[in-house]
């Protein structure tokens, strides 16, 4: 990407709280990506959740990164990453890779901000910087992402407010970029047709341990350790959403049994 272009960009996310890169993703991955979600939505039999903020005519697949080609590619994208490593810098991680299909039906998703569950006074520094990728086109009759032009600045929103928005409408191909503090929502879909896109999301660097406990120390030893020590390392789920895998906690991966309860699920 030049990097006056991706200037620009990244002063549109200062400024408004997100930009749209046009054309970003050339055709034959979008297909690629299109196919590779057809695919996994039928062999792992995904369905519609049971709350509003997930949908509940919007299907969603988790972890794409596991599930290596054609999503490797996703997040060191040229023509995204630079952009995202602008708005926090080049010590960012991936937060989450994963697909959102709004179905026709889909109420609009309730308006909230992406850290919202981060104690921190607002404004402040971007601590997250996601990303929707259109894998078809995205208009406000098939449900575009409800923006808040500008709400970065101010504090949470009162979760599923009644506030004036704008669609970020896109032609497919095309990636919306944004602060993690700004306002928005998926939009409903009065269409016939879905609308198909994929949140590639990253986090600030420094929002980790300082030593990695989860490769550092054997989970062997570590299914020894009472469940507050395996929380304390890394295996807990900070206000039932930071730190889940496909909605599952890491101590229920480690230990083949427990209980976990999403935050969308409360």
């Amino acid at each position: 990407m030049d990097s006056t272009i991706r200037q620009a960009h990244v002063e549109a996310v200062r400024r408004d709280g997100f930009t749209i890169i046009k054309n970003a993703i050339a055709p034959d991955l979008i297909d690629e990506l299109n196919d590779a979600l057809a695919r996994l939505e039928r062999d792992l039999g995904a369905k519609p959740s049971t709350n509003s903020f997930e949908g509940l005519h919007t299907v969603r697949l988790y972890n794409l990164l596991a599930h290596g080609e054609p999503f490797a590619g996703v997040p060191v994208h040229a023509n995204v990453l630079p952009v995202v490593e602008g708005v926090l810098d080049e010590g960012c991680l991936i937060s989450s890779l994963s697909s959102i299909a709004i179905d026709p039906g889909e109420t609009a998703q309730p308006i909230h901000a992406d850290d919202m569950v981060i104690p921190l006074e607002k404004p402040h520094a971007p601590i997250v910087c996601n990303s929707m990728w259109a894998l078809t086109d995205f208009t406000e009759e098939n449900g575009a992402t409800r923006l808040i032009p500008g709400s970065h600045h101010e504090p949470n929103p009162d979760y599923g407010g009644d506030y004036a928005s704008v669609p970020g409408e896109m032609k497919k191909g095309s990636v919306l970029i944004w602060d993690g503090a700004l306002w928005h929502g998926g939009g409903a879909n009065r269409s016939g047709e879905r609308r198909m896109g994929m949140a590639m999301n990253y986090c600030a660097g420094f929002i980790r341990q300082q030593e990695n406990q989860q490769l550092g120390l054997d989970p062997a030893l570590v299914r020894t350790f009472p469940p507050r020590l395996q929380e304390l390392i890394g295996y807990g789920v900070y206000r039932g959403l930071i730190g889940h895998i496909e909605k599952a906690s890491p101590a229920q991966r480690l230990n083949g049994a427990g209980a976990f309860k999403s935050i969308w699920d409360q």
